[in-house]
């Protein structure tokens, strides 16, 4: 799968948009509608937070899959989109007052403009409000899907939190980790889509084998990116991962193949956050070979959900898909 170039890069992504241009646009329209809320607050934040931009990749996942399964556009698989868009919405707010972030999409954080209760508070606005368009779909399948995946992303978010500052990790732990925080709502936006088609169980499995696999590839890309990629395309800080002791899998990797010297310098620095040493972490990153194996793992995942597939029927947006697997791995920002 070769790699594309950074200035490549926006330009698929407005094309893959350009195949479901009619379903983005009712899409955006319904997230304007959804957000509206008789509180002040609740508008200024949510307006913030989603008008803030960023790539919109996992309603374009759903909007893709549905139409690669065979929906017809406008059908209520845009309202599957939304509500997967609120729900990671509601997870940012709630992550950046856990990490006590102060950037994102190259501004300030929300709970940096308007304070952390705020931000708690208008996160749980936007997960009751998914719930209440999730009822408005009507599948009780859609409801057992998406309830099952908060769950698990909850459980993520304290799993990472439990993570924070221990250098013994493992990489198991690791992938566990990113599963249920990243992986599992990519992995519930394309079953949903499948399932508001009326897609056969295989359709459905294969769709939802595709999107695990690039919410995985997409989060292990992103955790490269933080020790290598440039701020002002991705919008975050470099090092924002060490600065809060989250051991992520470059500097798992480095841990075990690094020198001795070097192992003892990266658990210092998982154990105590800041960015004091980023430097000598990143090249005993660098040199150890932490992110070219998790490039390795990230391909890997991304060839997964290729594969994956193959049982779908070929099509524009089948197409799509596989163009939006490559762009996972092979991205800048």
């Amino acid at each position: 799968m070769p790699a594309l170039m950074a200035a490549q890069q926006p330009t698929l992504i407005q094309d893959l948009r350009q195949t479901v241009q009619d379903d983005l646009a009712a899409a955006d329209a319904t997230i304007r509608q959804e957000l509206a809320s008789d509180v002040v607050l609740v508008n200024q934040v949510s307006e913030y937070i989603i008008g803030a931009g960023g790539k919109r990749l996992r309603p374009l996942l759903v909007l893709l899959a549905a139409r690669a399964a065979g929906a017809p556009k406008l059908g209520p698989h845009v309202l599957g989109s939304v509500v997967i868009e609120f729900i990671h919405t509601a997870t940012l707010l709630h992550d950046d007052v856990v990490d006590g972030s102060g950037q994102r999409r190259g501004r300030q954080t929300a709970n940096s403009v308007w304070g952390n209760p705020a931000s708690v508070l208008v996160g749980d606005f936007l997960y009751s409000r998914a719930f209440q368009m999730m009822v408005r779909l009507e599948s009780a399948r859609v409801m057992e899907i998406m309830s099952d995946a908060t769950n698990v992303i909850a459980e993520g978010e304290v799993l990472q939190l439990m993570n924070a500052g221990d250098a013994d990790t493992s990489e198991s732990r690791y992938l566990d980790v990113i599963y249920r925080k990243t992986a599992r709502l990519f992995e519930s936006g394309a079953a949903v889509a499948a399932v508001l088609s009326g897609a056969s169980p295989t359709v459905q499995k294969a769709l939802t084998d595709f999107g695990r696999h690039l919410g995985n590839a997409f989060q292990l890309v992103d955790d490269s990116l933080d020790y290598r990629g440039d701020p002002a395309a991705r919008g975050k800080n470099v090092g924002d991962d060490l600065a809060e002791g989250k051991p992520t899998l470059p500097i798992i990797y480095a841990m075990r193949h690094g020198t001795p010297a070097q192992q003892a310098l990266l658990r210092r620095a998982i154990e105590h956050g800041g960015l004091d040493d980023l430097p000598a972490v990143i090249e005993a990153i660098e040199s150890s070979g932490g992110l070219e194996y998790t490039a390795r793992l990230a391909q890997r995942e991304a060839d997964q959900a290729l594969a994956a597939l193959d049982p779908i029927p070929e099509s524009v947006h089948k197409e799509a898909l596989r163009q939006l697997a490559e762009f996972s791995v092979s991205r800048s920002y």
